[in-house]
């Protein structure tokens, strides 16, 4: 007799995790572990009962909580394929679970055929790469291609800076006034404006809320000002 394909089930919506276990419990090279509704005990699971497979839904008792079940068992049994479950194509989460090692995805309206062929190409490491994942793949290159031309652009300008000018904007970037930052440093009000005149101008913008817009920028401005030497 042929060894089944060993599989756990993670998902917290009743009905379709039971609609799973019947699909997987009919066809003959296929057992049914266990089935749990989040992903701590997909993790205790997985590591008492080594499945072959998991289903793995992408949101249940956090809307990450499958994305860590995922690393957290992948990296302790990297042979288990996980598949991962999900009711939206959402590119970021899938690819954060292709980056911890998840095989494949799967959407929870998918066809019966769909989810034994998934599970079946898991075990047999023939998971597709389909049109929509090739897709999804072009994109996310692009992406970070797109991430990483403008992180360089803003730390090519943010070079620019004198130390001084670097603080003003951190400072004003943060939610601190022309006036605040005149009484934290000291200085006079036509000494702010200038430097801030200075920033506006090596940024070829017209408002200082312009000029730092994103958290990451934030933070690489606020990185940068704790190591460069004060004037």
């Amino acid at each position: 007799m042929i060894n089944p394909i060993k599989v756990i089930i993670a998902e917290d919506i009743a009905p379709i995790r039971k609609r799973y276990v019947k699909i997987l419990g009919s066809h003959p090279e296929i057992q049914v572990l266990a089935d749990v509704d989040n992903g701590i005990d997909a993790c205790k699971k997985a590591s008492e009962l080594k499945p072959d497979v998991i289903l793995m839904d992408i949101e249940m008792e956090c809307k990450d909580a499958g994305i860590r079940a995922t690393g957290e068992i992948l990296s302790e049994n990297p042979q288990i394929k996980i598949i991962i479950l999900t009711v939206y194509e959402e590119d970021e989460l899938i690819f954060s679970a292709f980056r911890l090692g998840a095989c494949d995805y799967i959407l929870k309206n998918a066809s019966e055929e769909e989810i034994l062929q998934g599970i079946i190409g898991a075990y047999h490491n023939s998971s597709p790469i389909r049109p929509e994942i090739a897709d999804k793949i072009r994109n996310e290159f692009q992406r970070v291609k797109t991430y990483e031309s403008s992180f360089l652009f803003m730390l090519n300008l943010l070079s620019t800076l004198t130390p001084r000018e670097l603080d003003t904007l951190y400072l004003l970037s943060n939610g601190y006034s022309k006036k605040d930052v005149c009484e934290l440093r000291c200085v006079e009000m036509s000494t702010v404006k200038s430097q801030v005149h200075n920033i506006l101008k090596k940024f070829n913008k017209k408002k200082i809320a312009d000029v730092i817009t994103t958290e990451a920028e934030r933070h690489l401005l606020g990185t940068i000002l704790q190591n460069h030497p004060k004037n």
